[in-house]
């Protein structure tokens, strides 16, 4: 893409930007919450790519005035510092073109909300269970790393630990666009715990992540949730707190079922099981979303199939495998200490060539 068509683009981009720092500012924007939340979003989306273009803008300035000097000069002195000058701003223009090339593509507006996580032990019975737990801890980790909250909404204790299944809500900077990698089947190889001949198993856990659902995204009706409470319980089934606190939700329309044990008091289990029901609620659209992008994109990393087998931990080996871009690390334990960010790294790169090949910019 030529400076030209790139400016003219950026140009394009940042006349939307003051369009929309203009309309944030209006009392009768400012009154409409859905349309103020989404417009104040827009904003804030466009900010990195017009300090790109503004650095990028000011660059080319800046190239045009050293080949001009250069051009018109006689001293050697004058020509060679000329030289060197626009060597720099070349590679600064080049590097700030690569930045801006990806600032440009279409980002899945879901990406900066929060989101609610989902571990279901699979395949390997108490072993599943167990791995489940180990990526519980491999998350928290990568949160207290990253600065972001977790609560826990509900969980199923495994009869030798970990979980049959744990749901929790991840809170921070840009949580989904980095989470929505995990979402799909991880598989294990290693000896379990319970394994007396010292043999190789493998075993598997599904993940969901889903984008959290903003209050006025989805309209529920009352009537249609039936709420249940029962006393919260913890493994093997024995009662943890004799009040009725735990919440169930049954949403009756579309039959989903949402239960939250979490917290002591009753309110606050409701406000956490609402919020996972606005959720899964607000999924089944979002799903149709990706879809309809997977059908476009066949080879897209992040295509929202929570059954695909997306990666292998090779415990004997010490070797972690993503199988949709075939990259493979050598550091399983630290890994499982929650340093996954390389392996992010490596699929939002290999994400963005696909968008740019597609795109074609």
């Amino acid at each position: 893409m030529s400076d030209n068509l790139i400016l003219n683009r950026l140009e394009g981009v940042y006349k939307r930007f003051q369009e929309v720092a203009v309309e944030i500012t209006k009392p009768e924007i400012m009154s409409d919450m859905k349309r103020y939340v989404k417009l104040n979003k827009e904003y804030k989306d466009l900010e990195p790519l017009i300090d790109a273009y503004k650095a990028y803008k000011l660059v080319i300035e800046n190239l045009s005035s050293s080949k001009a000097l250069l051009s018109t000069e006689t001293d050697e002195e004058m020509r060679e510092m000329a030289k060197q000058e626009i060597d720099t701003l070349i590679h600064q223009s080049e590097d700030l073109e690569a930045e801006i090339k990806i600032l440009l593509l279409p980002q899945d507006p879901e990406d900066a909300k929060n989101a609610i996580v989902e571990i279901r032990g699979g395949t390997g019975g108490d072993e599943a269970a167990i791995f489940a737990g180990d990526l519980y801890r491999m998350y928290t980790r990568f949160c207290e790393i990253k600065g972001w909250k977790m609560a826990v909404t509900s969980m199923t204790e495994g009869t030798q630990g970990g979980y049959k299944e744990i749901v929790f809500e991840v809170s921070g900077t840009d949580v989904y666009g980095v989470m929505k990698y995990e979402s799909g089947v991880h598989r294990v190889q290693r000896v379990p715990k319970t394994e007396t001949q010292g043999r190789v198993h493998t075993s598997a856990a599904t993940i969901a992540v889903l984008p959290e659902a903003e209050d006025f995204e989805i309209d529920l009706n009352v009537s249609d949730i039936r709420v249940d409470t029962f006393c919260s319980s913890g493994p093997g089934g024995q009662s943890v707190n004799t009040t009725y606190s735990a919440i169930r939700l049954t949403h009756i329309p579309t039959g989903l079922i949402v239960t939250c044990q979490d917290e002591k008091s009753q309110i606050k289990n409701k406000e956490k099981a609402m919020k996972e029901l606005r959720t899964r609620l607000y999924n089944i659209e979002y799903q149709k979303y990706l879809d309809e992008i997977s059908s476009k994109r066949k080879t897209m990393v992040s295509s929202g199939d929570r059954s695909a087998k997306i990666r292998t931990y090779n415990y004997p080996q010490g070797r972690i495998t993503d199988h949709r871009i075939n990259y493979t690390m050598y550091n399983l334990q630290s890994f499982m200490d929650g340093n996954i960010q390389e392996m992010i790294d490596q699929l939002q790169m290999a994400e963005n060539s696909e968008k740019l090949k597609v795109e074609g910019i």
